[in-house]
């Protein structure tokens, strides 16, 4: 086999579709989210990031900086190795102690990503549990889906927050067989919001455990930041959430919380956990800080759920195909991958804006978008200027069927 050719034919594909990705090469400015700089042949530019997924800007708070330049100096940089080893230290236990408090549960365990925490729980939950039959929402993240995957067992797929479907695929299983019903709380690519508590109601009636990714609201949502389940009033009847800490809490790493039992037996098998190096103390110094600050402070949520409805709303004011969404996420339709990227490279290099395209296989094909992510620290003024200057790319580019934009350049 001539495999630099196969692998250039493999990118060519990609780069046919439309679909390949290329990464804005940006230096954010500590203080000065969502500003930062960008650096292209041309030179390097000043823009304002429109795009990421640090919602609450707490990746600059004064206090998750402080705590981790405070750890660096106490204990150096590196973890020294895996958990079992010589990787757990004194920021590792009170990050999961402070984890299990958040979310009301007896315990918690970190892992350096939300993606490996998601792969390697479900998978071992499959084989812990015999015969276990997972129930996933077809719209489910990546790491649930190899999860499920890596676990060998029986799945069913049901329709997206479709209650009718998860119950009639319930009651196909007898109720003596183990059960897991895995959903997110904010899907991230549309920004709906599961029905949790009704969803708890058809796993106590069919003796299923429930799995709630929490990812895109610990942090944003609830009277301390324990995210949807905990706004919802629903939180203790989650059996396992799964967070991240580079979201909202603005730093790095993964987590699950749950029964003792349960994040003990995932500790003691899931070789994710068993054979990873664990977080950089300063990493998990900064995320305790960031905890605690959001436990104590309803400013930042606050502001952002003021941003994202105005937001929403001078999107819908002037006509742009703003999809509709009870959470912070806002999308913005427009159906085609070349077309896509046409609008974010335009909005990069000639509105010094920054927003990634969101093509297959992140969204089904045909479903292309711009997803924008407002945070606390957007004004008024650089809102504005975004609103501008996405009139001024559908001005310029017809908009065929209400969804997708055809670029008058083109």
């Amino acid at each position: 086999m001539d495999y630099r050719k196969q692998l250039k034919s493999a990118l060519d594909m990609v780069r046919q579709e439309g679909r390949y990705r290329v990464f804005a090469d940006l230096k954010r400015r500590r203080g000065a989210f969502p500003s930062a700089e960008h650096f292209a042949e041309t030179g390097s530019h000043d823009t304002t990031v429109w795009c990421s997924n640090d919602y609450l800007g707490m990746s600059q708070h004064p206090s998750v900086i402080a705590a981790m330049h405070e750890a660096v100096d106490a204990v150096g940089a590196g973890s020294g190795g895996t958990r079992n080893i010589s990787g757990t230290t004194h920021y590792h236990v009170e990050l999961e102690n402070e984890l299990a408090d958040l979310h009301g549960k007896d315990a918690a365990l970190l892992f350096t990503s939300a993606y490996v925490a998601n792969d390697a729980t479900l998978s071992t939950l499959s084989e812990l549990l015999p015969g276990c039959v997972v129930f996933s929402d077809e719209k489910n993240h990546a790491s649930m889906i190899a999860g499920i995957r890596n676990g060998r067992g029986p799945k069913r797929i049901f329709r997206h927050n479709d209650l009718e479907a998860l119950e009639a695929q319930l009651k196909d299983v007898p109720r003596d067989v183990p059960k897991i019903i895995a959903f997110e709380s904010v899907y991230s690519m549309d920004g709906h919001i599961a029905p949790i508590g009704a969803i708890c109601d058809l796993a106590k009636t069919y003796n299923a455990l429930t799995y709630l990714d929490e990812v895109h609201a610990v942090g944003l949502y609830g009277a301390r930041g324990g995210g949807l389940a905990e706004r919802d009033g629903v939180m203790a009847r989650v059996d396992i959430i799964n967070g991240t800490l580079a979201k909202g809490f603005g730093v790095m790493g993964g987590y699950i919380a749950g029964s003792r039992d349960l994040c003990d037996a995932v500790r003691s098998y899931a070789p994710g956990f068993i054979f990873t190096t664990s977080l950089a103390p300063a990493l998990a110094a900064g995320a305790l800080a960031s905890i605690r600050h959001l436990k104590n402070s309803n400013v930042e949520r606050q502001r952002l759920q003021e941003r994202a409805a105005l937001l929403k709303a001078r999107l819908a004011d002037v006509g742009l195909p703003v999809m509709e969404s009870p959470s912070h996420i806002v999308p913005i339709m427009i159906g085609d991958p070349v077309h896509c990227k046409a609008v974010t490279d335009a909005l990069l290099d000639h509105h010094q804006i920054y927003v990634q395209p969101i093509n297959y296989p992140t969204v089904p094909r045909g479903t292309e978008r711009i997803r924008l992510t407002p945070s606390p620290q957007h004004t008024d003024a650089q809102l504005e200027a975004l609103i501008a200057a996405l009139q001024e790319l559908w001005a310029a580019c017809p908009v065929s069927s209400g969804k997708t934009v055809r670029l008058a350049a083109e």
